[in-house]
């Protein structure tokens, strides 16, 4: 639990004390659609297939702060200093270092309590490390969206 509250109050405070990018719309947005697409995956690898979870197998009301304000604000932080409009090797890189630190924060919260909550069942590491690129392609690509429909 210290780990969760100690990822709770930095990754908030940094992505609301640094960002530049996003509006308040943007953000709402990003925060709506981070939480239900987290919850859907969820709902599918942890829930019906035992692959991870959040402190226990359980449906618990413990992971709820995980999915509404820890992964939230990772995500605004990525997209306040995705290279957009950079040469494709730049966003590559960026994606890349991405992956990298969320797999390790990931290994981070899977050490045991009172500083880890993440459990893996059949799930593994690199199967995060391989997904990840494409859940943020994702996460950038829906960004990309609802600035087209703010225009």
């Amino acid at each position: 639990m210290i780990g969760l509250i100690l990822a709770i109050i930095l990754f908030n405070a940094i992505a609301f004390t640094t960002n530049k990018r996003l509006t308040p719309n943007q953000i709402v947005h990003i925060w709506a659609f981070t939480i239900a697409f987290q919850a859907l995956v969820d709902l599918y690898i942890a829930g019906k297939l035992d692959g991870y979870w959040y402190f226990s197998k359980a449906i618990d009301w413990e992971s709820i702060p995980i999915l509404t304000i820890v992964i939230p604000p990772v995500n605004m932080i990525f997209l306040n200093g995705y290279p957009f409009g950079q040469f494709l090797y730049k966003r590559v890189i960026y994606v890349f270092c991405w992956t990298i630190a969320i797999t390790l924060y990931e290994a981070i919260s899977s050490l045991p309590e009172p500083w880890g909550y993440f459990h893996h069942g059949w799930w593994k590491l690199w199967y995060s490390l391989s997904i990840y690129p494409f859940l943020l392609m994702i996460v950038v690509g829906y960004y990309k969206w609802i600035r087209k429909i703010e225009k």
